[in-house]
């Protein structure tokens, strides 16, 4: 996987270079390239934005720093995200398109954002990973390179490691434990301790489903609605969940 990552601060993105991602990084499993949009400017400060036209706080991007940087690392024909809080949320559906894509670039913003033109002449793609405003497209920018390479194939130690991820079925993840057995008067819960594997599954099915739920009904009614191929034993919970009070 190829991802390109225009920015004014490429010394934020230490992060992905570390832990999981390095080690994939290291094995050529991803390759995440790093460009300074600063590089580009024609300023003698490297100044890379201005005032805005029209008026208004803050500054803008301008669009010739960009543009040489979109041309340097020939953006021309690849797929091109642009991380603005304007955009459409980030979701599994993109991520997982993302993943399949295996090369794309993308722009982080930063002050009150980038020159229209950029957006309009390179159609890029606009991305947001939540309804709220931060200072600048980096931190977006990781969260996305974060959940699209642990699609990529020997990127997780555990190859179903991704997949295995309640989320993916449409459900919150259920409650997680390890050693000690006991700790501080709190027992792990019995039915994972028994070795029946049934009996596992069905719980964390349960608990799955209560916990989305009660934190997320939305998702809770469109799993219910869609849910099929179930066992007689799971459609009999999610039938006795759906009735309870949250």
């Amino acid at each position: 996987m190829n991802i390109d990552v225009l920015t004014l601060f490429p010394e934020m993105f230490a992060p992905v270079t570390s832990s999981i991602l390095g080690r994939a990084a290291e094995k050529n499993l991803i390759n995440i390239r790093l460009t300074d949009i600063r590089d580009f400017s024609n300023d003698k400060h490297n100044k890379a934005d201005d005032y805005p036209f029209g008026g208004g706080g803050g500054m803008v991007m301008m669009a010739d720093p960009i543009f040489g940087a979109l041309e340097a690392v020939k953006a021309q024909g690849r797929k091109i995200i642009y991380m603005s809080p304007r955009g459409k949320i980030l979701d599994q559906d993109k991520i997982s398109e993302l993943a399949e894509l295996g090369d794309f670039v993308i722009l982080c913003g930063h002050y009150e954002g980038i020159d229209q033109r950029v957006i309009d002449y390179w159609d890029m793609e606009e991305i947001s990973i939540g309804d709220y405003v931060l200072t600048g497209g980096e931190l977006p920018a990781m969260v996305l390179i974060d959940s699209v390479a642990r699609l990529v194939p020997e990127v997780l130690g555990n190859a179903g490691s991704a997949l295995d991820e309640s989320i993916y079925s449409g459900l919150l993840e259920h409650p997680q434990y390890t050693k000690p057995r006991s700790y501080r008067g709190l027992d792990v819960p019995e039915v994972l301790v028994s070795g029946n594997h049934k009996l596992i599954d069905l719980w964390k099915f349960r608990e799955s489903l209560m916990l989305t739920k009660k934190r997320r009904p939305d998702m809770f009614d469109e799993y219910v609605k869609k849910a099929d191929g179930l066992s007689k034993e799971q459609a009999k919970i999610v039938e006795e969940i759906s009735k309870t009070e949250t």
